[in-house]
């Protein structure tokens, strides 16, 4: 096993760490994974499916969040025996500066790391350098609602830093049939390729419904579509 380098990055703040279990969004879906859920997020979306890492007006932080070392962190993914380490949150790259001696550690032990982001932050060097795959989920307005304005959840040049990285795919939740035209937006003006969209929903059935018509969509458009595996199978639940 490979030894973590030596850091002395604050610990990060994490929601949870669960898996293996499945990947169950974008390209990767259905592969085995163990997640990282770091706490914290920059937007207040009311659509969002991880409240507890942001919301403390419904959820106690002191209860929802714990602080973590790099080592301790890099300990629990090796004992999994699972190739691929997807971080989530909230928005994991809020605390990046001590992200990345993690996912250089986990990069050099053979893992294969995937970053879930909003799109918001800019990516430092060391972690597009370590990363495999940065999974870009830009806001939509009718799903960040009124409470969060267009300079808050779209950030020009992050969006064309994951673009120029090489590293990056992007992928959409669909609220309604409304959001397809601001993503064809979106795309043309920022070169966002490639292209995934996702229907929103927490529950077996809103998935699957909004499948039903996403997916003719998503042809005609010549996008790719991503069902929300794990909603499918386990439904709304904390920790899969």
């Amino acid at each position: 096993m490979t030894t973590p380098r030596p850091s002395v990055a604050r610990p990060l703040l994490v929601s949870e760490c669960f898996g293996p279990t499945f990947q169950g969004e974008g390209p990767s879906a259905g592969t085995p994974a163990v997640f990282i859920r770091l706490s914290r997020c920059n937007l207040s979306c009311p659509g969002c499916d991880t409240p507890y890492t942001w919301d403390w007006s419904r959820f106690d932080p002191r209860r929802e969040s714990r602080k973590m070392s790099v080592d301790d962190l890099y300990r629990w993914v090796t004992t999994r025996l699972v190739d691929l380490v997807v971080i989530s949150g909230g928005e994991p790259l809020l605390q990046q500066e001590s992200l990345r001696p993690l996912v250089q550690s986990l990069a050099e032990a053979g893992h294969r790391i995937e970053i879930e982001t909003n799109g918001t932050v800019v990516p430092n060097s060391d972690i597009i350098d370590s990363v495999d795959q940065f999974n870009v989920s830009p806001k939509t307005s009718a799903f960040a609602g009124t409470a969060v304005e267009w300079d808050a959840r779209i950030n020009p040049e992050a969006l064309r830093i994951f673009t120029s990285s090489k590293k990056s795919i992007f992928k959409f939740v669909v609220t309604q049939e409304g959001d397809l035209d601001e993503i064809s937006q979106y795309t043309e003006e920022f070169d966002l390729s490639p292209l995934w969209v996702m229907p929103e929903g927490t529950t077996r059935e809103q998935v699957l419904d909004r499948m039903s018509w996403l997916a003719e969509e998503a042809v005609r458009r010549s996008w790719n579509l991503s069902t929300r595996l794990h909603i499918l199978l386990w439904g709304d639940e904390r920790g899969r």
